[in-house]
């Protein structure tokens, strides 16, 4: 297929397809003999793969040393599985740091919700309590002490 066929296929500008070529990122492109760029259904599949690492937080460098271990064929599987494991770690990490962001959200909405229902300010949110307590040390809010008066 040629490359506005790919665009289509993959909802990829064209513009975006030729940059992820010159990359280094679009392995196996052909050139018929009147040097077009020829793709076939295996790119579709790659560039949706490149499309998620990168969506995932793959850097544009991670990518290229994993496209270039594909490049040298079977004898990197290990590699790639490694380089494919590090990533899902990390990967695995941001999803849990987000839907900690998302119940904050969640409860902020209810906080609201609260308010906008009864007409008074709810108390402090517990969540946000805890944050407040762990970012001093585990202490909770520290308050000042007063000296009997003499």
């Amino acid at each position: 297929m040629r490359i506005g066929e790919l665009s289509t296929r993959t909802g990829r500008s064209i513009h975006a397809i030729r940059w992820y070529e010159s990359q280094g990122l679009v392995p196996g492109v052909e050139r018929d003999t009147g040097r077009r760029r020829v793709y076939t259904e295996l790119h579709v599949g790659w560039l949706s793969l490149m499309d998620r690492l990168r969506r995932t937080g793959m850097t544009i460098a991670q990518m290229r040393e994993y496209t270039a271990l594909v490049k040298l064929g079977s004898g990197t599987l290990r590699q790639r599985q490694a380089l494919l494991t590090a990533h899902r770690a990390r990967v695995t990490e941001t999803i849990a740091q987000w839907k900690a962001a998302l119940r904050t959200i969640d409860l902020k909405i209810d906080f609201y919700g609260e308010w906008l229902a009864t007409g008074k300010r709810p108390g402090p949110m517990p969540e946000l309590r805890g944050q407040r307590a762990r970012k001093a040390g585990g202490r909770g809010v520290r308050r000042s002490r007063r000296r009997p008066a003499a």
